[in-house]
């Protein structure tokens, strides 16, 4: 059997887990372990053509990462064969502007960058522990989603506020999700056929989670998201920019909290709250197709922010040689794609309304018309990313 690599994205009762042949790049498996300390924990392993459920009641990281090793023979594997874990890790601040293998001086300077992803970032160095406690001699390698940004320049990293609060407490925009904008940029490069070493694209990875990126051959240079990932486009559930008064004015006319404004800020605005109906794209806009003018505003105020923000971005540029679209809602979603194209027209954008309606698939992932600036659908694999960092780090 060929040696492989398996990868990590921990939660806080949860995991998300691939395996890949290092030789071929193949995915051989995948799944998520749910509910993790919960009576109704269970683990999903997914193959290309199966699907198949364990239970594992009231488990833990440890007994679940157990349970994924020891089912493995059940699908022809051995985790003798695994050769490196990769993790993905949301925030690295600056300490880290590339993946690396872990050290245990590693993993304590991450630890100093809890507080900016307090929902993720101790969930990966849980994981992390997990696996070096049940085998110690494995080679693991942590990839981050701020890496990428880590080449702006402080015009585009820095917040307007007191110096001291960056110079002493690292308070900057950091960015996330840089490596699916990693993946899809250097993806677009290929199929566009544009030069490696002289590009500029701008990439937009919309799911329940948004963010766009600015890049210069290969380097990011501007992104929306900040020192958490709160700023920026509107997503499923987070609100993106808002006034920051905001937390004042509802400190004093609601009598809220700090911790109940920003909670609302972030899993009670967004998509599911303005349409007070649900987070997930797909419904709003059959439920707009229906006649719901509520899921209908929501959507158009998606749309035009995402616009608006992707113009924003292109001041980051010379020129614009081409749009991706990724994640979820940017993949599937032919009506966002149009709006916000619609929203774009000062960039050169004319959509072709068969490839959109297509999802690119019949046109090489462009949706856009010949002699349009390129807009193109390129479908993510952070997973393979992260795998393919393990294998530049331990060969």
């Amino acid at each position: 059997m060929s040696q492989q690599v398996l990868v990590f994205n921990s939660g806080s009762s949860s995991f998300k887990f691939s395996i890949f042949n290092a030789e071929s790049h193949d995915l051989l498996l995948s799944g998520i372990a749910e509910r993790l300390g919960q009576v109704d924990a269970e683990i999903t392993f997914k193959t290309q053509n199966n699907k198949t459920t364990k239970q594992i009641p009231s488990a833990d990281h440890e007994t679940a990462i157990s349970t994924l090793c020891n089912s493995l023979a059940d699908f022809g594997l051995s985790f003798e064969d695994v050769a490196v874990v990769g993790h993905r890790v949301v925030n690295g601040g600056e300490a880290f502007s590339d993946s690396i293998v872990v050290t245990p001086e590693n993993l304590s300077k991450l630890e100093q960058y809890n507080d900016f992803a307090p929902l993720h970032n101790p969930a990966a160095v849980l994981g992390i522990k997990v696996i070096s406690t049940l085998f110690p001699a494995l080679p693991q390698v942590m990839v981050f989603d701020t890496a990428f940004h880590q080449t702006l320049e402080p015009k585009a990293y820095l917040y307007p506020i007191p110096y001291n609060l960056y110079k002493d407490h690292s308070i900057r925009r950091y960015g996330a999700h840089g490596t699916s904008h990693r993946y899809v940029v250097n993806e677009a490069v290929q199929q566009l056929g544009l030069d490696p070493n002289d590009h500029q694209v701008i990439s937009a990875h919309l799911g329940n989670g948004c963010s766009a990126a600015a890049v210069i051959n290969g380097h990011c240079v501007d992104t929306t998201m900040g020192l958490t990932p709160l700023e920026g486009l509107m997503m499923g559930t987070r609100s993106g920019d808002v006034d920051p008064s905001l937390h004042q004015f509802l400190a004093k006319k609601m009598s809220w909290s700090i911790e109940q404004i920003t909670n609302m800020l972030n899993k009670e605005s967004g998509l599911l709250g303005l349409s007070e109906l649900s987070n997930d794209m797909r419904t709003l806009v059959e439920a707009r197709d229906n006649g719901n003018q509520q899921a209908g505003l929501a959507i158009d105020v998606f749309c035009f922010r995402l616009a608006r923000q992707i113009a924003g971005l292109s001041a980051s540029l010379t020129r614009l040689d081409a749009l991706i679209f990724t994640g979820g809602i940017g993949e599937n979603s032919e009506p966002v794609r149009a709006q916000a194209l619609n929203n774009l027209a000062i960039l050169g954008f004319e959509i072709e309304p068969e490839y959109n309606q297509a999802n690119g698939k019949q046109s090489n992932g462009l949706i856009t018309k010949a002699n349009s600036t390129p807009a193109i659908i390129i479908q993510t694999n952070e997973e393979l990313m992260i795998a393919m960092d393990c294998l530049r780090l331990t060969k």
